[in-house]
């Protein structure tokens, strides 16, 4: 089939014109813009004519599947304070998630209209609210119940657009399915004689971003922000490829594209990235890889934020720190001391997590440097012990029993040891106030004593402690489980680096740690993410959230942005790894060389550096990084008219 709009107008087509400017510059992006003040949605009057609606629009909106999920729900309370009920998300429908995010409503206004409007063309959506801090209004739509116009969809996407989608690939469909109904929505609500309001519409990747092209290709009267959190080719070019950033200018997209069979989600995204009127992205290590895959470099950029907890007391994260710490002592002690015991007040926790990307991530750098750190501690003979978690979600099939045993073992132990300790008080009182000095076998009876022995008996093994936690469908090609074998870190008891590989999420309803992810990190002593391929990177600022020091890399967008703007950010407990114009050992060198310096620092110099971290969190809150989107917003409306 010929691609018949080849030489359509460049206003009628996915990559219509728009002005383009070069990238702010920082001393631009500094400088807050003022939001309008928060009104009703049904306000009416010259008064309002100029203030426009906002929709944020991300298949992440009440379903976590990534980080983005992170990046909008926490700066939703800024947004609701700056935008009041003029703010609106909208999302698909997923009823596992919804059930406990979403609260169904009753929409009013011209929100209200627009939803009838899509009803009569019998597209179901839902009206209600995200139960997150600052409550806002959400629109979920129902992908499958556009599944019959998904020919249609497809056809309009080659015909006016020249982007081919496989028949089959369920998430593409759905992606196609949703955008459809966004695109709907839009038109119902801009069709609207009694709307007074402009409308600016803010997309989040390409599963987000389907519509954009024939919005633009039909002048629906929409403002367009399009925001790529990471480039889909530079994902995967650079989980094969040890000089991504080298070869980046020289890929060629479509090329590589059908190599992965991703070609559909490419053209997407860079039909979106074209068609916005404002394209954005997260850091210049992003903007750099947008340029040369994309096509288009971007207008801002929108560094990501986080709400920042701020004690008004400084001991007061330091107490959290050590309850957190205690919780985690209780699963060691639980995971090691049945194989063989340590000095847990001179143990330290290490720990990185993050979606599964072996090599993106940094896991194969950790690693390496966790093997060097092992083989120097032993060396120096020192007495540290360094437990080193890795989080990420990987199939499994359930807990490891022996796992799982050893929990419930210990905690038989402690309930044993108090319920000794009430019979000894209770019988100690007795015989004090008689006059009498009892020995200890008369203050507990024969069952209690029995009791402790046996379950002693039951907690000591002789096998290694397990490195993973769960029984993994596939241990045999893990990556991680392969390097580890490699290296021989297999928690010998000689060896003072120790691995636990927690393949799924840290809750509060997981049996093994019995605690939320952020209080896990609270109570660790150091998060380690020195990533390959990072477009932000949320981990690294969640520790300093926490007050808890970390390790990013330059080639993150929160290591980059670290060396831009922060020049003494290693007296803060955050240190860069660098990784870019950098061999594999030498970068494994400066990790392990960091690392071991750590392990150094004693008690009061960790609370010290925990002070000097906790300080400095503030900059990364919210209320201080929302002002670039101010600035995105007022650019698409200076470029828009609106």
């Amino acid at each position: 089939m010929k691609r018949k709009l080849t030489h359509r107008k460049p206003s009628h087509g996915s990559h219509a014109a728009v002005e383009r400017t070069p990238a702010a510059s920082e001393q631009e992006l500094a400088t807050p813009s003022t939001p309008s003040a928060p009104a009703a949605e049904t306000s009416s009057g010259p008064a309002f004519a100029s203030e426009p609606m906002l929709f944020e629009i991300s298949w992440e909106v009440c379903q976590q599947v990534g980080g983005i999920y992170t990046v909008i729900r926490s700066k939703v309370p800024g947004m609701i304070e700056r935008w009041g009920r003029r703010y609106c998300l909208i999302g698909p429908y997923n009823p596992e998630s919804a059930a406990s995010e979403f609260e169904e409503g009753h929409p009013t206004g011209r929100i209200a209209e627009a939803l009838r409007a899509l009803a009569d063309q019998g597209i179901r959506a839902h009206y209600g609210t995200w139960l997150i801090t600052g409550r806002p209004q959400v629109i979920l739509i129902e992908p499958w119940s556009l599944f019959d116009r998904l020919g249609r969809v497809k056809y309009f996407l080659w015909d006016h657009h020249g982007i081919p989608t496989p028949a089959e690939d369920p998430l593409l469909n759905g992606v196609l399915a949703f955008g459809h109904g966004v695109e709907q929505f839009f038109r119902c609500l801009t069709a609207q004689n009694t709307l007074r309001r402009p409308v600016i519409a803010h997309f989040h990747e390409w599963m987000a971003g389907s519509c954009i092209p024939e919005l633009r290709r039909d002048h629906i009267d929409v403002a367009i922000v399009f925001t790529t959190h990471a480039t889909m080719l530079g994902r995967y070019l650079a989980m094969n490829d040890p000089w991504f950033y080298d070869h980046v200018p020289f890929v060629d997209w479509q090329k590589e594209a059908r190599h992965f069979n991703i070609e559909a989600q490419v053209r997407i995204e860079r039909a979106a990235a074209h068609g916005a009127h404002v394209f954005t992205t997260l850091s210049d290590i992003t903007a750099y890889e947008c340029q040369h895959l994309l096509g288009r470099g971007p207008d801002l950029l929108l560094p990501n934020g986080l709400n920042i907890e701020r004690f008004t007391a400084m001991h007061e994260f330091q107490n959290l720190h050590r309850e957190y710490k205690e919780r985690i002592h209780r699963f060691v002690m639980a995971h090691f001391f049945p194989s063989y015991t340590f000095d847990l007040d001179r143990t330290m926790y290490f720990f990185t997590s993050g979606r599964y990307e072996y090599r993106n991530k940094g896991f194969d750098l950790t690693i390496e440097a966790l093997a060097r750190l092992n083989h120097r501690l032993k060396h120096a003979r020192s007495d540290r012990t360094i437990v080193f978690f890795l989080v990420s979600k990987r199939p499994f099939r359930s807990v490891n029993p022996d796992v799982l045993s050893s929990q419930a073992i210990l905690e038989e132990i402690r309930q044993t040891c108090n319920s000794i300790k009430e019979q000894v008080a209770e019988n100690l009182f007795h015989s004090t106030a008689l006059g009498q000095t009892p020995r200890f076998d008369d203050l507990v009876d024969d069952y209690w004593r029995l009791r402790l022995r046996r379950t002693m008996q039951a907690w000591k093994r002789r096998r290694l402690p397990a490195i993973v936690t769960h029984d993994l469908v596939d241990d045999t090609h893990d990556e991680v489980l392969q390097q580890l074998r490699s290296y021989g870190l297999i928690n010998s008891p000689h060896d003072p680096v120790k691995f636990v590989y927690h393949p799924d999420f840290i809750t509060v309803t997981s049996p093994l740690f019995g605690m939320d992810y952020d209080q896990f990190v609270r109570g660790c002593h150091l998060g380690v993410f020195p990533s390959y391929y990072e477009p932000w990177g949320y981990t690294p600022p969640e520790c300093v959230a926490r007050g808890v020091p970390a390790v990013t890399s330059d080639l993150a967008g929160f290591g980059t942005y670290l060396m831009q703007h922060m020049a003494d950010y290693q007296q803060h407990g955050m240190y860069v790894v660098h990784r870019r114009y950098k061999s594999w050992d030498e970068s494994a060198n400066e990790l392990t060389n960091w690392l071991y310096d750590f392990t150094q620092l004693e008690r009061r110099d960790r609370i010290s550096l925990r002070n000097n971290v906790e300080s400095t969190s503030e900059r990364f809150d919210w209320s201080n990084l929302l002002r670039h989107y101010d600035h995105a917003y007022d650019m698409v409306r200076q470029r828009t008219g609106k």
